[in-house]
């Protein structure tokens, strides 16, 4: 087999950018840290080009009837959420702060995992919102959370935001570990405990063609093949910023992973899938500057982590 190419991909954020934001939040607060945004965001959108196409193919989508000032206008909109969803990460993990966190569909799963048979389940997520938030949420269940997710590289951020930090509430799976980590997941599950899964990049894996915001996608389908094996359901787990102090966590889609013939498992499979997505259009419809899926979903060649 030939040696791939290695894929560049350009990893933004530094140390003195987000000691500027630290700085701003701890003397002004989050106001003060939110102005410094317009400034910043206006940077990217006049001079990073690669930083604005990367968020045109949703904002085509999305918007369709915006002109090219438009889309600008909405790529500058839409990183300016983006930056405040960061810097509100920060804010939580710093413990400088708290935000109100509204969990909606949380009797459901509450009764799932007390109920006479109790088991985990896998939590289906994508690039949207805030996930350190949904994290925090998460602690009203008692279970401890799996994430199963690469490290992130860009030290900057990982020291910033403890992208891979948790304590005894959150737990590691690596993709890259034997079997992609799905040993682990299982054992996970059955002990009770939940696994959360980044559904809208595949990192090479098999996926699944499905409709989104009117156009063919593909998305991986690991996750489903996990809770199918598990015994246990998918919940789709989307977080939004609601208000200035205020997080609303949407666990309200559950989709059960049982077969209807195994000779057909991947018709099942397709459908399950195509519910995620049905799930992630009605987000990008009440949220859409919240949509941090920076790359061509749309695009054939989209195979590449591009964050």
């Amino acid at each position: 087999m030939p040696e791939q190419e290695a894929v560049k991909v350009k990893k933004r954020g530094n140390r003195l950018g987000f000691m500027a934001f630290k700085a701003a939040a701890r003397v002004f607060g989050l106001r003060g840290a939110y102005g410094l945004l317009y400034f910043v965001c206006l940077y990217y959108v006049l001079f990073d080009r690669a930083a604005v196409r990367s968020a045109i193919p949703y904002i085509k989508r999305r918007f369709p009837g915006r002109g090219p000032a438009g889309r600008l206008l909405e790529a500058y909109r839409l990183f300016i959420s983006q930056g405040r969803n960061l810097i509100d990460r920060f804010y939580m993990v710093s413990g400088a702060g708290k935000f109100d966190i509204d969990i909606l569909g949380y009797d459901r799963i509450k009764s799932f995992l007390q109920g006479p048979t109790p088991k985990g389940l896998v939590l289906l997520t994508a690039h949207v919102g805030n996930w350190q938030t949904s994290m925090a949420g998460l602690e009203l269940f008692g279970r401890k959370v799996h994430l199963m997710m690469r490290p992130e590289h860009n030290e900057a951020v990982r020291e910033a935001l403890s992208v891979d930090g948790g304590g005894e509430r959150i737990g590691i799976i690596s993709p890259d570990g034997y079997l992609g980590g799905v040993l682990e997941a299982l054992k996970a599950i059955k002990d009770g405990d939940m696994v959360s899964i980044m559904g809208d990049r595949s990192y090479g894996a098999e996926t699944v063609e499905v409709e989104l915001l009117g156009g063919k996608v593909r998305f991986p389908y690991g996750a489903f093949s996990i809770a199918a094996s598990a015994g246990c359901p998918v919940v789709v787990l989307l977080t939004a910023k609601s208000g200035p102090m205020r997080y609303v966590v949407d666990v309200t889609t559950v989709i059960e992973t049982v077969y209807t013939d195994r000779r057909r498992k991947m018709q099942d499979i397709g459908g399950w899938v195509q519910e995620f997505a049905s799930a992630l259009e009605r987000y990008a419809e009440k949220y859409p500057y919240q949509w941090f899926v920076f790359h061509d979903l749309w695009s054939p060649e989209d195979e590449v982590d591009r964050q």
